[in-house]
């Protein structure tokens, strides 16, 4: 039993090398029959192939015996994760690496580093599914377990200084599936808590609220039983380790802070070995997620001058980057990087707009504030724009579909903040309304020109069509009032 389950999976490991891999899923999915017809009609562990060359008295208890063959078995299951994954059967493939990894803790099968990667790779698989409780179980599994292959003495003589290094790359690597995690959870609540303008709607909170009370509980009782995994004391530590981050949708502040706090510090630990000396791109898209933790914590913070603040840290975290940053060799961060920060001083302009409109009048510094935050929101959507434009530096006829949308929001969002600069120069601010004005015409003309670009921007071009009709005649009346001084 055990040979003929082992020839069926050497088999597919052949006809896998051969790219043939259907029918390697043919001679592993036989292997999984096998195993399941032979515990259904025997049970009890077959000889293994070593024991027909051994002397009776050598020959293996049944505990050994049935230790190599769930050996082989959890090996069958290996191998048919790694098929379906290729087949492109995420789900299937998702629930075989769930159970190998089970089967594998269950009969002590594993080397730790690895476990702990494969399950932070199925932990990103449970995220994309927003299963966060067992995304979060996964990852709290992964940490335990990898603390096991640190807790072997560094001094070994066959350990090098290479292995050190690649344990704390692994270790990083892990806690890059934990920042996904925080931040992943804080989006998925933002999502079911904003208004149709993006800001926290109050009532759907208590809703929220008064729902999670009754359904929470016993839901997580369900569906625990499905997912745990490892024998009692690693399970004592895993249940320790997930205890440390919710896996409920944060509906306040204070839930959100605590995620927030926790894929902070994973973001430090990620840095630690990711830093921008040798690993430009993992650094700056770790400091990326940092700056969407930070935007979506402020989501739920109700101070607007608080709100402002976290998105100062953001920007005190991407400048930087941003100003080091070659974008003839790093092209698409440094677009990235643009546009993220033009939104953030976007943001904190229409949040500083915000705070003057509670005061009975503007005063200097508030206007001052405003100004320069929307200049600046300008210069970075600017530099976006830039960056499309062709060696001639002529911006695209027609732009291509991964950048159409970024470009059409750069435009309307810059037509709408040079209406948002604030002057006592009437001059000026006629010049600013018909800069407003071109950016405006240029979206209503674009999706003339091409039709099909209107779905990706319905919403900025109904409000663009709008201003192109109304500006004009706000222009006139002011044209009016400068006549006689003119």
């Amino acid at each position: 039993m055990n040979q003929m389950q082992n020839i069926l999976c050497e088999k597919s490991i052949l006809w896998s090398e051969r790219d043939e891999i259907k029918t390697a899923q043919t001679y592993l999915e036989s292997a999984e029959a096998l195993y399941n017809q032979y515990m259904k009609e025997d049970g009890n562990p077959p000889l293994d192939p070593s024991e027909h060359f051994m002397a009776e008295e050598d020959k293996l208890t049944d505990q050994e015996r049935s230790k190599r063959f769930e050996k082989a078995y959890t090996h069958t299951l290996y191998y048919l994760a790694q098929v379906y994954q290729h087949l492109e059967m995420i789900e299937k493939a998702a629930q075989y690496c769930h159970t190998t990894l089970k089967r594998q803790l269950e009969y002590c099968g594993y080397y730790p580093v690895e476990w702990a990667l494969n399950a932070a790779t199925l932990s990103q698989y449970y995220l994309s599914k927003q299963c966060f409780m067992e995304s979060r179980h996964c990852l709290a599994a992964a940490s335990v377990i990898f603390s096991q292959a640190e807790q072997v003495p560094s001094a070994e003589d066959n350990e090098t200084e290479q292995d050190q290094q690649d344990l704390r790359q692994r270790k990083a690597e892990i806690a890059r599936c934990w920042i996904k995690y925080c931040l992943n959870l804080l989006q998925s609540a933002r999502k079911l808590l904003e208004d149709n303008i993006g800001e926290l709607d109050p009532d759907r909170q208590l809703e929220l609220k008064a729902q999670r009370k009754k359904e929470e509980d016993e839901k997580e009782k369900g569906r625990k039983k499905a997912v745990l995994f490892g024998t009692s004391d690693i399970c004592d530590s895993v249940l320790a380790m997930e205890e440390k981050v919710s896996s409920v949708y944060p509906l306040d502040f204070q839930e959100a802070r605590e995620i927030f706090l926790v894929g902070q510090n994973y973001v430090q630990e990620a840095k630690e070995f990711f830093q921008v000396d040798g690993y430009v791109t993992d650094h700056i898209e770790i400091v990326q997620d940092h700056s969407a933790l930070f935007k979506v914590l402020a989501f739920f913070e109700e101070d607007y001058e608080r709100r402002c603040k976290m998105h100062k840290r953001r920007i005190d975290m991407l400048e930087p980057i941003y100003a080091d940053l070659n974008p003839q060799y790093y092209l698409l961060i440094s677009r990235q990087l643009q546009f993220e920060l033009a939104d953030t001083y976007y943001e904190m302009m229409d949040l500083k707009v915000a705070i003057g409109n509670r005061l009975e009048e503007l005063d200097s510094h508030t206007i001052k504030k405003i100004n320069s935050l929307a200049q600046l929101a300008i210069k970075y959507y600017e530099l976006f724009l830039d960056s499309l434009r062709n060696p001639d530096k002529v911006f695209p006829e027609e732009l291509e579909e991964d950048v159409l949308r970024p470009a059409m929001v750069a435009k309307f969002h810059i037509a709408r903040l040079y209406g948002k600069l604030i002057t006592s120069d009437s001059k000026k601010q006629l010049e600013n309304m018909q800069t407003s004005l071109e950016y405006y015409t240029f979206l209503v003309d674009y999706c003339e020109k091409y039709p099909d670009a209107v779905r990706a921007i319905e919403t900025e071009l109904e409000l663009s069509k709008e201003m192109v009709g109304l500006l004009p005649t706000r222009m006139e009346r002011l044209r009016a009032k400068l006549c006689p001084f003119i």
